[in-house]
Protein backbone atom coordinates (compact mmCIF):
# COMPACT_ATOMS: atom_id res chain seq x y z
CA UNK A 1 0.00 0.00 0.00
CA UNK A 2 1.48 3.40 -0.96
CA UNK A 3 2.56 5.87 1.69
CA UNK A 4 0.84 9.24 1.64
CA UNK A 5 2.53 12.46 2.71
CA UNK A 6 0.36 15.16 4.29
CA UNK A 7 1.87 18.67 4.26
CA UNK A 8 0.48 21.78 5.94
CA UNK A 9 0.56 24.34 3.12
CA UNK A 10 -1.60 27.25 4.32
CA UNK A 11 -3.18 28.50 7.52
CA UNK A 12 -5.82 31.16 7.99
CA UNK A 13 -7.47 32.72 11.02
CA UNK A 14 -10.60 34.83 11.06
CA UNK A 15 -10.66 36.53 14.48
CA UNK A 16 -13.86 38.42 13.62
CA UNK A 17 -15.70 35.14 13.10
CA UNK A 18 -14.14 33.61 16.21
CA UNK A 19 -15.21 36.59 18.31
CA UNK A 20 -18.71 36.58 16.85
CA UNK A 21 -19.45 32.85 17.00
CA UNK A 22 -17.09 31.06 19.38
CA UNK A 23 -16.84 31.11 23.13
CA UNK A 24 -14.14 31.64 24.14
CA UNK A 25 -12.45 33.31 21.20
CA UNK A 26 -9.79 31.05 19.69
CA UNK A 27 -6.28 31.31 18.32
CA UNK A 28 -4.93 30.15 14.97
CA UNK A 29 -4.60 26.42 14.40
CA UNK A 30 -1.70 24.82 16.27
CA UNK A 31 -0.46 22.92 13.19
CA UNK A 32 2.90 24.26 11.97
CA UNK A 33 3.12 25.60 8.43
CA UNK A 34 5.29 23.19 6.43
CA UNK A 35 4.79 20.30 8.86
CA UNK A 36 4.78 16.90 7.16
CA UNK A 37 3.15 13.66 8.23
CA UNK A 38 3.38 10.24 6.63
CA UNK A 39 0.30 8.04 6.58
CA UNK A 40 0.93 4.31 6.48
CA UNK A 41 -1.89 2.06 5.32
CA UNK A 42 -4.22 5.06 5.07
CA UNK A 43 -4.18 5.62 8.83
CA UNK A 44 -4.04 8.90 10.71
CA UNK A 45 -0.37 9.65 11.47
CA UNK A 46 0.80 10.49 14.97
CA UNK A 47 0.68 14.24 15.61
CA UNK A 48 -1.91 14.95 12.93
CA UNK A 49 -4.82 17.07 14.12
CA UNK A 50 -7.75 14.71 14.73
CA UNK A 51 -10.29 17.30 13.59
CA UNK A 52 -8.40 17.91 10.34
CA UNK A 53 -8.22 14.15 9.78
CA UNK A 54 -12.02 14.10 9.45
CA UNK A 55 -11.66 16.19 6.28
CA UNK A 56 -8.30 14.96 5.02
CA UNK A 57 -8.61 11.29 5.95
CA UNK A 58 -10.97 10.14 3.18
CA UNK A 59 -8.59 11.53 0.53
CA UNK A 60 -5.57 9.92 2.21
CA UNK A 61 -7.37 6.59 2.50
CA UNK A 62 -8.38 6.66 -1.18
CA UNK A 63 -4.84 7.52 -2.29
CA UNK A 64 -3.45 4.74 -0.08
CA UNK A 65 -5.77 2.27 -1.84
CA UNK A 66 -4.36 3.32 -5.21
CA UNK A 67 -7.09 5.80 -6.10
CA UNK A 68 -6.77 9.37 -7.20
CA UNK A 69 -7.95 11.59 -9.99
CA UNK A 70 -10.35 13.38 -7.67
CA UNK A 71 -13.02 15.36 -9.48
CA UNK A 72 -11.61 14.65 -12.91
CA UNK A 73 -8.59 16.80 -13.68
CA UNK A 74 -8.82 18.86 -10.48
CA UNK A 75 -5.17 18.33 -9.51
CA UNK A 76 -2.02 18.61 -11.64
CA UNK A 77 -0.80 15.40 -9.99
CA UNK A 78 -3.65 12.86 -10.14
CA UNK A 79 -2.19 11.05 -7.10
CA UNK A 80 -2.71 14.08 -4.86
CA UNK A 81 -5.35 16.35 -3.36
CA UNK A 82 -5.49 19.78 -1.77
CA UNK A 83 -7.87 19.63 1.18
CA UNK A 84 -8.76 22.05 3.95
CA UNK A 85 -10.03 21.16 7.38
CA UNK A 86 -13.58 22.11 8.20
CA UNK A 87 -12.76 24.68 10.91
CA UNK A 88 -14.64 27.81 9.90
CA UNK A 89 -12.58 30.27 11.94
CA UNK A 90 -9.08 28.83 11.46
CA UNK A 91 -9.00 26.64 8.36
CA UNK A 92 -5.77 24.91 7.47
CA UNK A 93 -5.01 23.54 4.02
CA UNK A 94 -3.18 20.26 3.47
CA UNK A 95 -1.52 18.89 0.35
CA UNK A 96 -1.76 15.10 0.33
CA UNK A 97 0.26 13.06 -2.14
CA UNK A 98 1.36 9.51 -2.77
CA UNK A 99 5.07 8.99 -2.21
CA UNK A 100 7.14 6.01 -3.22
Amino acid sequence: MPRVRITVVKKAFYPDLAERYENPATEPCHMELGAEFISLNGECPRGMCKNAWVSVGPFVEELARGGGGFYGDWMLNPKSALVSCNDGTRPTSYYVEVIE
